[in-house]
């Protein structure tokens, strides 16, 4: 028997010895069969209908606070019930609940704003941040995890920390900085490790941070504080230099002395040719972005090449913001290094241009039939060069005008082929 039954017979229990004597007097007292029916047929009704009225006053509220309690516990903090008021005791049941839902909403509103704030953050903030279980595999990656391991989170989950190459980092100290590789780029990594609990099990939070720009924007600014100060130093001495020895050269009579003079003259206006390539890293302006059609671009810069013919692998249509000055500047040394490389074997080569695009980035490759790289450590440091007449500025430069449109730059030989491969990467949009 439920409680609605329950409450039912004990409120019909409670009437019914009083119904009981008023029956008894009206069958043994002096009264018509009429009177004594029409009583039994009001009195029994009468009987009935409050038993059933005290049931429902009683099962109704708690219908009420089994459905609230419900749908507090599916998460709909929408319901409130009437009559709560703090002046008898179902009331003051009804006001609690009521204030409970309330409290519960304004929590739930408050988590879900706190959480919307943290995944926005974390797709936001340049560091990779990955999560992994008690096993090892990855449960969580925001978008930089994916732009460094160059794919989506849909194909990393459930990946081990192994397959994914960041092992090393979950293991000894729990921060530090290493070299590491991933398909969205090498270089130089800072890493933190820290342990959470979800769902009452232990997991793992990792970050790991790309350093290698950051040194290298504070290289660059040391090369070019120097720059500015070898600049100024050696131009206000090559100035007079040069000056003097020109007119020195028209007063002498002898040819010593005029051959001397003239190689002061022409040492001088060399190292002011020098100097003047390195200040260009130092006074390199902020690109102008504007449309800039891939195709065109490509082709027009291959076409500059006057040593040898650039082959062009046609790519898809697309188009670029970006600063076409700066980026012609950029594939005019990669196609100029190229042409160099090949030109320095006796069997010639080829030199072959392309583009294609993935994951929201345009890949340039300059691909050539030449030597290949004999070391690439010191290939984007300024004043390093392997050329006679090289300045070491080429590579040094280009990589800077990449990073300045959010791009890349690597060079590196041919798997499997003979040569070299330069790639330029930059974003879409």
């Amino acid at each position: 028997m439920n409680h609605g039954r329950r409450v039912l017979l004990v409120s019909l229990l409670g009437g019914f010895p009083a119904l009981a004597i008023l029956l008894l007097m009206l069958f043994t007292g002096d009264h018509t069969a009429k009177v004594r029916w029409t009583a039994v047929v009001l009195l029994g009704g009468w009987w009935l209908a409050l038993g059933f009225l005290a049931q429902e006053r009683v099962i109704r509220p708690l219908q009420t606070i089994g459905n609230m309690i419900a749908g507090l516990r599916e998460g709909d903090f929408s319901i409130r019930a009437r009559g709560a008021t703090s002046d008898d005791d179902l009331g003051l049941a009804l006001l609690e609940l009521n204030t409970l839902g309330e409290v519960l909403r304004q929590q739930r509103l408050g988590a879900m704003e706190a959480t919307t704030l943290l995944r926005r953050v974390m797709a936001e903030i340049d560091v990779a941040v990955f999560a992994f279980d008690e096993a090892g595999r990855l449960r969580l990656a925001n978008r930089g995890g994916e732009k460094l391991l160059a794919a989506p989170v849909e194909r990393l989950v459930g990946r081990g920390a192994a397959e994914l190459g960041v092992a090393p980092c979950l293991a000894g100290d729990a921060a530090g900085v290493r070299d590491m590789a991933f398909g969205g780029g090498a270089g130089r990594f800072g890493y933190r490790r820290s342990s959470f609990r979800q769902g009452g099990r232990p997991h793992t939070l990792l970050v790991l941070a790309d350093l290698s720009r950051a040194l290298r924007d504070e290289e660059r600014l040391a090369w070019q504080r120097l720059i500015r100060v070898l600049g100024h130093e050696i131009n206000n001495s090559l100035a007079p230099i040069k000056s003097v020895a020109q007119s020195l050269r028209g007063r002498a009579a002898e040819p010593d002395i005029e051959q001397g003079l003239d190689l002061i003259a022409g040492r001088a206006e060399a190292l002011a040719r020098f100097m003047a390539a390195y200040a260009r890293l130092a006074r390199l302006p902020q690109p102008r972005l504007a449309p800039l059609d891939v195709n065109t671009w490509v082709r027009r810069v291959a076409a500059l090449e006057m040593r040898m013919q650039v082959r062009v692998e046609p790519g898809p249509d697309v188009s670029i913001s970006a600063d076409g000055d700066q980026l012609d500047q950029v594939l005019i040394n990669l196609i100029a290094n190229a042409v160099d490389a090949v030109g320095q074997q006796s069997e010639g080569g080829q030199v072959e241009v392309g583009w294609t695009v993935a994951d929201g980035h345009l890949t340039v490759r300059v691909v050539d039939e030449g030597p290949g790289i004999a070391g690439t450590a010191n290939l984007f440091v300024p004043f390093f060069t392997t050329k006679p007449k090289g300045t070491g500025i080429g590579l040094a430069l280009s990589r800077q005008i990449a990073e300045a449109h959010g791009g890349t730059i690597t060079l590196a030989n041919r798997m499997g082929h003979k040569g070299a491969e330069a790639v330029l990467s930059l974003p879409l949009s």
